[in-house]
């Protein structure tokens, strides 16, 4: 199957790097035992961006590779050394691309400024190592957090063709070669209907004003419902100030004419919406046919009716076209000039706050079994238990802890929970199932507070008998000096083993 060069939406996957976990080691120095955590952080997961390239106008890259990921962070290390964050992938798409998520439908991003860019998939971020989770009261963490997942959606890229002019009409009606004899754009131009099967793209110079023209092809009636090409490309039009009908007037198929004509696409891009504050203008086309100017001639004072500005052009010959662009740039220019006399709006994007609303919610839910359990969710607890290694029980203290700062054991306990019921906390279909164990610390065993190094408060046996020893000398020693002081003669008194005094330091006797 060949792929097109051409291709203005895409379904993509795009996945964010995973944070690194944090490390949990206790810093080793001679003469300074249990010196301290220094235990380092892990690093963030790399995002994925959309950024605007203008020199891009298909989104065929993403066509040919639909599947994006981000690189992990790295885990932290012992000596407070940090974990290497993933690098970012930045993909590149056309000026005027639409961004929707698959799933839901939600507007992302609306990227139609040559310098915008949005993270699309924000990377995980990295878990504390015990360094950063040492405090006053808890000296030394023997556990470290875990770093969290990085984001993973499918999202919509939608190519909307950011021009001044959009040229609409039935197919043949000569849009393309009206694109070919005002610029130097070089579509391809045939006798027969849905020659152009995309968006061509041409830059108009008239006079001082520059501005570009865009055709969409394949517009007839049905076209918004489906009917046609029109139904992938109507939405190219939004993206312009301007609209011009192409009317074909030397057509020989039976019930076309330039007014029924006009009145279709009138039709189609009203069922599409969003158009009506978009000028209109009529371009006759083909007059260089006799019966094409007779039939022009009647119809121009019918539509001049409708406050259309109407012109009759020819393609061939080029009659009408410098009147025609002339027009439509002193249209764009009074846009232009409109448009810069506003001020600028201020954009600020303010994500939903972490606490906004509950924290948390609690229901009560059966199994299907019989049984029941109660159901935690919130952004915090679900984020604290991602975090938590469930092999290590201080770990598990300290996301208890966390938890009944939070107030989640006290509203359970409101609810009605008794001890030993089923607690179920963690986002998606799999969550983590604790027993409920009200005021029970879950590290006992270390019987001390949550996240507490015994260590630190008892002595080593090692210590204590070195400690036992030293004093047992000094004492034996002072008693020796004494005996020195008094004129008694110590080896009569404790005998030939013990050492000289002189080795004790003691040179003046």
């Amino acid at each position: 199957m060949a792929i097109p060069s051409f291709v203005d939406k895409v379904v993509l996957q795009v996945e964010a790097g995973h944070g690194g976990n944090g490390c949990a080691s206790v810093k080793r120095e001679k003469f300074k035992p249990l010196g301290g955590p220094d235990g380092g952080n892990g690093g963030n997961g790399g995002s994925v961006i959309l950024r605007v390239d203008p020199g891009l106008t298909t989104l065929v890259d993403y066509h040919r590779q639909s599947r994006r990921k981000a690189t992990n962070g790295q885990p932290g290390q012992g000596d407070f050394k940090n974990g290497a964050s993933g690098d970012d992938v930045v993909l590149a798409v056309p000026q005027g691309t639409y961004v929707t998520d698959a799933d839901s439908g939600a507007v992302l991003a609306d990227l139609a400024t040559p310098d915008a860019e949005v993270v699309i998939a924000a990377g995980g971020r990295g878990g504390l190592g015990n360094a950063a989770l040492a405090s006053s009261r808890r000296l030394a963490p023997g556990f470290a957090l875990l770093g969290e997942d990085g984001d993973h959606r499918s999202i919509v890229l939608e190519l909307k063709v950011v021009a001044d002019v959009a040229l609409v009409g039935f197919p043949s009606a000569g849009k393309s070669s009206l694109i070919a004899a005002v610029s130097r754009a070089r579509p391809k131009i045939a006798d027969y209907p849905f020659t152009t099967l995309v968006p061509n793209l041409g830059v108009v110079v008239a006079g001082e004003t520059t501005f570009t023209i865009a055709d969409v092809p394949g517009l007839i009636e049905g076209a918004s419902e489906g009917r046609g090409l029109g139904h992938d490309f109507l939405r190219h039009i939004e993206r312009c100030w301007a609209i011009v009908h192409v009317i074909d007037c030397a057509t020989y198929e039976p019930g076309r004419d330039p007014i029924t004509d006009l009145d279709v696409i009138e039709a189609e891009l009203a069922a599409y919406g969003g158009l009506e504050d978009r000028p209109r203008l009529v371009a006759l086309n083909k007059v260089d046919v006799p019966d094409a100017a007779e039939i022009a001639a009647i119809a121009e004072p019918e539509i001049a009716a409708r406050e259309l500005p109407v012109f009759r052009i020819s393609t061939k010959t080029g009659a009408g076209l410098r009147e025609l662009t002339f027009a439509l740039a002193e249209l764009v220019a009074a846009r232009r000039a409109a448009v810069a006399a506003q001020p600028v709006p201020r954009i600020v994007i303010r994500p939903p706050a972490v606490d906004e609303g509950d924290q948390f919610t609690i229901r009560r839910m059966g199994d299907g079994e019989g049984g029941f359990v109660w159901r935690v969710q919130g952004r915090k607890p679900e984020r604290w238990v991602a975090q938590t290694d469930f092999g290590n029980n201080e770990a598990v203290g300290y996301l208890a802890d966390r938890l009944n700062r939070l107030g989640v054991e006290e509203e359970l306990l409101r609810l009605g929970a008794a001890p030993g019921d089923a607690v179920a906390i963690g986002a998606g279909p799999h969550p983590v199932v604790f027993d409920f164990a009200p005021h029970i610390d879950s590290g006992a065993e270390i019987l001390a507070r949550r996240g507490d190094d015994e260590r630190l408060f008892t002595q080593r046996p090692a210590v204590t008998r070195r400690r036992a020893r030293d004093a047992e000398y000094q004492a034996m020693r002072d008693e020796l000096m004494d005996d020195v002081e008094r004129g008694i003669d110590w080896r009569q008194v404790h005998g030939e083993a013990l050492a000289d005094p002189d080795e004790w330091g003691n040179d003046d006797e």
